[in-house]
C-alpha cells in the first residue's frame, strides 16, 4: 500500500482501539437503552417501536433506529454488555473512514488524514462511541450525508448523478432523524447551502434538486412517525410524549422543549434548577445545571466547565480558520466552486450546530457535542494544510490551541495536569522549528494541537467506566458529584441502587426473588415506581417481565391508574416496588406519577420488610 493508505489504516486502527478496547469492562453501558434492547427481542411490535419493557407498556424516549443494530448484535453474539456496545465502536470507526473520504474529495489527502485523526482523538467522541446512546449512529448518518453532498458537487459529475447523490444525502439525514429526531435536521441548512454553492448545474436545476431532496427528507424522516401514529392495533405508549404520539415527541420533548426549555426540557419534565424543597439545595442546583443542562445557555457554553474538556480543544482554532477563509475569499475569487462549497458545508455545520447547542434552553448533555466533532475535524484538517502557505500559520494555530488547552487543563489540575508543561514545550518547539524545517515545524505544531485531547481520549478509553453511563463524559467525571448529592429518597425508590449501572443491589435481588416466587401466573412480575431508569436493573438481570411506571423518569401517563387497576383486577400484576416518595412528590410536580402511587397506597398493602429482607425499599402487594 501507499503511504497515505498505511496512514489511514493506522488511524482507523487507533480509532478501533480507542472505541472498543476493554468495552467488556464497561458493563451494560446506558442500561436504560440496553434494557430496551433486551425487551425489543421479545416481539415484533416491541422491536418496531422500541419498547422499554417486555410488556410493551412504554417505549424509550427516542426512535428505535440506534437500538435495532444493538438488538441484532445480541441475536448474533448473545445478550452481553459488549455485544450491545460493539455496533457503536463499528459505527465510530466507519464515521472516521467516511470523514476521510469526504475531506479528501474536497481538500486533498493530507487534510483528510488530519481530519480523520482529529475525529478519532476527540475526547467526547471516544467516550460516546464506547457507550450505547444514539449519538454515535447519528454522527455516522450525518457524515455519510456530507459525503453524498460532496460527491454531488464534484466538477466532473453528471447532472443525473449529482441529483441522485443529493437525494441520498437527504435520505441519510432522514435516517438520522429516526435516530435522534430534530437533532439530525440541524445540519440540513449547511448541506443545502453547500450544494447550491458548489453545483455547476443551472440554478433552475439546483432549486429543483433541492426541492426534491426536501421531499425525500420529509418521507425518510417521518415514515416511522406516521407508522406509529396510524398503527391500527395496540402499541406501547411513546415515552416522553404528552399524549402517546410520536408527533408530539418530535415537536415537544425532542423538539421545542430542547430549544426553548418548555416544561423544563428535561426527562419527565425535570428542570435544570432544582425545585424549592428538593433535597440538596443550591449545591444540587449547580451540579444539575452542569451535568444535566451543560451549564447555562449562552455564547460561552461550548467553552465552560461542563463542555470545555469534551469538545472545545480545537474549537478556537477552527473558528480562526473560518475567519481566515472568509477574509481570504474576499481577495481570491478564483477558488473552484466545489472547494468553496466545502468551507460552506463544514463551516455551516459547525456554526449552526454550535449556535443551537450554545443557546438551547432545555435539557442538554455534554455528549451531544460529539455532533460538532466532524465539522471541527474537517476544518482543522483543511485549515492546517492551508495555513502552511502562511508564515507561522500553523504555529499560530498551535499557540492558540495550546493556550486554550492550559485553561481547560488547569480547571481540574488533578486530572492529567502534567500535560500543561508538555503542551507549552511543543508550542515553543513548533515556533523554533520553523527556522530549521517548515515541514517539521508543521508536524510539531499539529502535535501541540492534538496532544492534550489525545491524552484525555486515551485516559478515558483505558480508564474506569463513567460513574453514570447515562451521562458519559471524558476527563473528570462530573456525574460522580451528582450521584453523591442525590437524596436518599431516590435510592429508596429502586431498593438502594438508582445509578443506572445495570446490576442489582442485594436488596433489589431480594425484592425480585420475593415477587417471582409469589406472583403466580401474573403477566407482570414486578412494577417499579420511579420510571424506566429505576426499573432497568431488573429488566437486565432477570427473564421476568418488569415494568417501570411512567417512562424514563416516571412522569409519563403510562400506565394510567385505570390500566393499573385493570391489571390488578385481572391478576396480571401483584407487586409494586416504591419508596416513601415518588418522582412527582420529590419534584413537587405531582401529575400522573403521584396519582399512580396514591392508587397503590390506597389499594395495596405494604409487605413487611422482614418477609423479603428489605431495609430501604417499600414493596406493595396488590390483590
Amino acid at each position: 500500500m501507499s503511504r497515505p493508505k498505511w496512514a489511514l489504516a493506522a488511524i482507523l486502527a487507533l480509532a478501533a482501539v480507542l472505541y472498543a478496547w476493554g468495552i467488556w469492562a464497561w458493563g451494560w453501558g446506558n442500561s436504560y437503552y440496553t434494557a430496551a434492547a433486551r425487551s425489543m427481542s421479545s416481539g415484533f411490535v416491541n422491536f418496531l417501536f422500541g419498547a422499554f419493557d417486555q410488556a410493551g407498556v412504554v417505549t424509550v424516549d427516542k426512535p428505535p433506529f440506534a437500538l435495532w443494530p444493538q438488538v441484532v448484535s445480541t441475536w448474533i453474539f448473545g445478550f452481553h454488555g459488549w455485544a450491545v456496545l460493539l455496533p457503536q465502536a463499528v459505527f465510530g470507526v466507519a464515521a472516521v473512514y467516511l470523514l476521510h473520504r469526504t475531506v479528501r474529495m474536497w481538500a486533498g489527502e493530507n487534510a483528510a488524514l488530519l481530519a480523520a485523526l482529529v475525529l478519532a482523538l476527540t475526547p467526547i467522541t471516544v467516550v460516546i462511541n464506547r457507550d450505547n446512546n444514539p449519538d454515535t449512529l447519528l454522527v455516522l448518518f450525518l457524515v455519510a450525508a456530507a459525503y453524498a453532498v460532496t460527491r454531488s458537487i464534484q466538477p466532473e459529475i453528471g447532472a443525473g448523478s449529482a441529483t441522485r447523490w443529493l437525494l441520498l444525502a437527504a435520505f441519510l439525514v432522514g435516517c438520522g432523524f429516526n435516530t435522534k429526531m430534530l437533532a439530525a435536521w440541524i445540519v440540513a441548512p449547511a448541506l443545502v447551502a453547500a450544494y447550491l454553492v458548489g453545483s455547476t448545474a443551472a440554478w433552475r436545476r439546483r432549486i429543483t434538486d433541492t426541492l426534491a431532496a426536501g421531499g425525500v427528507l420529509l418521507v425518510s424522516s417521518l415514515w416511522w412517525v406516521a407508522l406509529v401514529d396510524l398503527w391500527p392495533g395496540r402499541r406501547p405508549y411513546i415515552g416522553g410524549s404528552t399524549n402517546g404520539t410520536a408527533f408530539d415527541l418530535v415537536i415537544g420533548y425532542n423538539g421545542l422543549a430542547r430549544i426553548l426549555g418548555m416544561g423544563g426540557g428535561g426527562p419527565g419534565g425535570m428542570p435544570g434548577d432544582v425545585p424549592a424543597g428538593f433535597p440538596g439545595g443550591q449545591g444540587m442546583s449547580r451540579v444539575m445545571r452542569n451535568v444535566m443542562m451543560g451549564g447555562d445557555p449562552g455564547p460561552g457554553r461550548m467553552f465552560n466547565e461542563a463542555m470545555g474538556g469534551q469538545i472545545s480543544w480545537l474549537l478556537p482554532a477552527a473558528l480562526v480558520i473560518l475567519v481566515g477563509v472568509v477574509l481570504a475569499g474576499r481577495r481570491n475569487a478564483d477558488v473552484p466552486a466545489h472547494q468553496r462549497a466545502g468551507w460552506v458545508l463544514w463551516g455551516g455545520w459547525l456554526l449552526v450546530n454550535g449556535l443551537v447547542f450554545s443557546f438551547a434552553g432545555g435539557i442538554f448533555h455534554s455528549y451531544y457535542t460529539t455532533a460538532l466533532a466532524p465539522a471541527i475535524a474537517a476544518l482543522i484538517g483543511a485549515g492546517v494544510v492551508a495555513a502552511q502557505r502562511v508564515r507561522f500559520g500553523v504555529q499560530g494555530l498551535a499557540v492558540l490551541t495550546a493556550g486554550w488547552a492550559l485553561v481547560v487543563v488547569y480547571r481540574s489540575p488533578e486530572w492529567n495536569g502534567w500535560v500543561g508543561p508538555v503542551v507549552i514545550v511543543l508550542a515553543v518547539l513548533a515556533i523554533a522549528a520553523f527556522w530549521v524545517n517548515v515541514r517539521v515545524a508543521a508536524l510539531v505544531g499539529v502535535a501541540a494541537m492534538l496532544f492534550t485531547p489525545a491524552v484525555w481520549s486515551v485516559s478515558s478509553a483505558f480508564g474506569p467506566p463513567p460513574a453514570n453511563a447515562s451521562l458519559p463524559t471524558a476527563g473528570p467525571d462530573s456525574s460522580v458529584e451528582l450521584v453523591e448529592m442525590m437524596p436518599p429518597q431516590m435510592a429508596e425508590m429502586a431498593g438502594g441502587n438508582w445509578t443506572n449501572k445495570g446490576y442489582l443491589s442485594d436488596e433489589q435481588r431480594k425484592v425480585l426473588d420475593h415477587a417471582t416466587a409469589r406472583s403466580g401466573g401474573a403477566r407482570i412480575t414486578l412494577a417499579v415506581d420511579g420510571g424506566a431508569i429505576m426499573a432497568s436493573n431488573f429488566v437486565l438481570n432477570s427473564g421476568r417481565v418488569v415494568i417501570g411506571f411512567g417512562g424514563f423518569m416516571g412522569a409519563d401517563p403510562a400506565p394510567t391508574t385505570d390500566e393499573l387497576a385493570g391489571w390488578v383486577k385481572r391478576g396480571e400484576l401483584r407487586y409494586v416496588l416504591a419508596g416513601r416518595m415518588n418522582i412527582g412528590e420529590l419534584t413537587g410536580r405531582g401529575g400522573e406519577a403521584s396519582k399512580r402511587m396514591t392508587w397503590v397506597r390506597d389499594n395495596c398493602t405494604v409487605v413487611p420488610r422482614e418477609e423479603y429482607g428489605g431495609t430501604t425499599s417499600v414493596l406493595y402487594e396488590c390483590r
